[in-house]
């Protein structure tokens, strides 16, 4: 099962601080944050992982 992914939304607008992704099912290797929107505003430009 991949890992559990943080990412944090660098948009101004939005009051999201950060949110995990839990991935219940094995993805593509090539599934990326980019292919994510932020869960507050909707945006998919301004998402950034978190490196730990």
């Amino acid at each position: 099962m991949p890992s559990t992914k943080e990412i944090r939304c660098l948009s101004d607008d939005c009051e999201l601080d950060m949110f995990e992704n839990h991935y219940t099912y094995d993805v593509p290797e090539e599934h990326s944050v980019a292919d994510l929107s932020c869960p507050y505003c909707g945006r998919n430009d301004s998402l950034e992982l978190i490196e730990l």
